[in-house]
């Protein structure tokens, strides 16, 4: 069996009635993540880039994975969140809010993970079950600000 696959892509967005800082301050909080998160029900760790974080998903279909070596690789207050980790050419992942800000002073947020490598075919990494995990965190997240 070989992989054919090198690179898997997940994009997902959702407009949230609330300025980018906002946002911003809710996804960088990570210790709240539990609270109302229902796809990476925990997340830990510093939020210094450069260190590792502690993420665990809870999939769609009922598989809860502890994603191992994750860095924080970007932390642009009221603009951008970035984590990932793995070895570039053979299993890497990078998992990405960027936040932009809409006429109207609210949000547009691009919630998106590329998947690259020559073992990504091996992964269990189903597109559509994570796609559809992105976009529960999606709604989740629009609620939580709003409500706020």
């Amino acid at each position: 069996m070989t992989a054919c696959t090198t690179l898997k892509e997940i994009d997902t967005s959702i407009d949230i009635d609330a300025p980018p800082c906002t946002v911003y301050a809710t996804l960088a909080d990570f210790g709240n993540y539990a609270l109302w998160n229902p796809y990476h029900v925990r997340v830990a760790g510093s939020g210094v880039v450069g260190e590792g974080l502690e993420v665990r998903v809870s999939r769609p279909d009922g598989v809860v994975v502890d994603v191992p070596h994750v860095r924080l690789l970007e932390a642009e207050p009221c603009q951008s969140l970035a984590w990932g980790g793995g070895i570039n050419g053979i299993f890497a992942g990078e998992h990405r809010f960027d936040l932009e800000q809409r006429e109207d002073g609210n949000t547009h947020l691009s919630h998106t993970e590329v998947f690259s490598g020559l073992f990504i075919g091996f992964a269990d990494l189903p597109v559509p079950v994570l796609t559809e995990g992105y976009e529960r965190m999606n709604e989740a997240l629009r609620r939580e600000v709003e409500g706020k």
